[in-house]
């Protein structure tokens, strides 16, 4: 396989069990994750993909196919629970637990209840790639700008100390009061305070971004490289969401002050902020193949993973669902090399084993999904 140059000396984070209990199909399942891949397999509709829909779930606080409350939670039941246990690294082994009523939730991690789900993503770093993945690339800002915020929380949790948090929850509340006193039509004294707070933590999170972007090119160029060669390189900037060149934020804000009141809403800022990738040798996002747009994906991600690992000592756990899907055989083979190449724990679901897989030889642990039950079949 492919060498990657950041691997050398990186360890893996690796979860060593998997409980469910109500959660889609599943009445109660339980896996044991092996270190590098994991092959789930199973029929449309067997539950495969809900394993790492559950994974996702403890580490992100939320599913990547909807909210808890439709349709996560099994029929007739009041709530769902995942439990994992896991080890970081060379570090230390922690356990979670996360019970969710589609409303409300509790959740403890290593044994002591916790007060925010923030928690929880802080202690357990996963990267899921599924079929909407695409939309990383082609699809609405939104998903971008979590994107790069989910890095930055994550790189600043491993360099100890950092304040990405504080001014995305700073900016997030001067955001929501900015557009309250806007609906309101209330241009006075409060609406300036807002602003002036508004400007202040939106200013240092778009140095943050900028910055994080910046560090992540050189990861980017790597895995354009192993993924998607036929783009020849790709080029990451961010449109901070004004025009930072020429204005201050909050010069920004003032100029587009009677607009958004009229309006009701801040029209411009780092809520407004999006991720640009431009492929040196490849159309625009919108003149991109599914296929090509999911490779794009994927390389962003293991960008991400791969930046996170040199920062934090430990690859994030890495979910691939339905791996097959719109890939040829040629990009299966450079994905699976990858993959195997950083040496992460890696969960695979198909409806069948990857022919490559075995023509690969890469070790795999293999896993069935029939009828709600999770079966070790090596």
């Amino acid at each position: 396989g492919r060498a990657l140059p950041f691997c050398v000396g990186v360890e893996p984070m690796l979860i060593r069990r998997l409980q469910l209990q109500s959660f889609r199909r599943f009445a109660e399942a339980e896996l044991h994750p092996q270190p590098g891949f994991n092959l789930i397999t199973g029929d449309n509709g067997s539950g495969k993909t809900s394993l790492l829909e559950a994974v996702h779930l403890l580490a992100h606080g939320r599913s990547f196919r909807g909210r808890v409350r439709d349709g996560l939670i099994r029929r007739e039941q009041p709530a769902l629970s995942v439990f994992a246990e896991w080890r970081a690294g060379t570090g230390s082994s922690h356990r979670a637990g996360l019970r969710h009523t589609g409303g409300d939730w509790e959740a403890r991690l290593d044994g002591a209840a916790i007060g925010h789900l923030g928690e929880l993503c802080e202690a357990l770093a996963v990267v899921t790639f599924e079929p909407g993945s695409h939309a990383l690339v082609d699809g609405p800002s939104e998903g971008r700008r979590r994107y790069l915020d989910w890095g930055l929380f994550h790189v600043e949790r491993a360099e100890r100390g950092g304040d990405f948090l504080q001014h995305w929850r700073r900016h997030a509340r001067a955001l929501k009061q900015r557009n309250a006193l806007l609906r309101l039509h209330r241009a006075d004294a409060q609406l300036d305070a807002w602003e002036h707070e508004l400007a202040q933590a939106g200013e240092a999170l778009t140095t943050q971004r900028e910055a994080h972007v910046a560090r992540l090119q050189p990861y980017l160029d790597t895995m354009v490289a192993a993924l998607l060669p036929a783009a020849g390189s790709g080029q990451l900037d961010l449109a901070p969401g004004w025009r930072r060149q020429e204005l201050s934020l909050a010069d920004a804000l003032l100029l587009a002050r009677d607009r958004d009141l009229a309006q009701g809403h801040t029209s411009v800022g780092p809520h407004r902020a999006d991720l640009r990738l431009t492929l040196r040798d490849l159309p625009g996002r919108d003149g991109l193949s599914r296929g090509q747009a999911k490779l794009a994906a994927l390389a962003l991600l293991l960008a991400q993973a791969a930046y996170l690992a040199g920062q934090d000592g430990h690859w994030p756990v890495l979910q691939l669902d339905d791996l097959g899907a719109e890939l040829d055989r040629h990009h299966q083979q450079r994905v699976l090399e990858t993959l195997y190449a950083s040496g992460a724990q890696v969960l695979v679901t198909g409806t069948e084993p990857p022919p490559l897989l075995a023509q690969l030889d890469l070790p795999v642990a293999r896993f069935h999904v029939e009828q709600g039950v999770v079966t070790r079949l090596d």
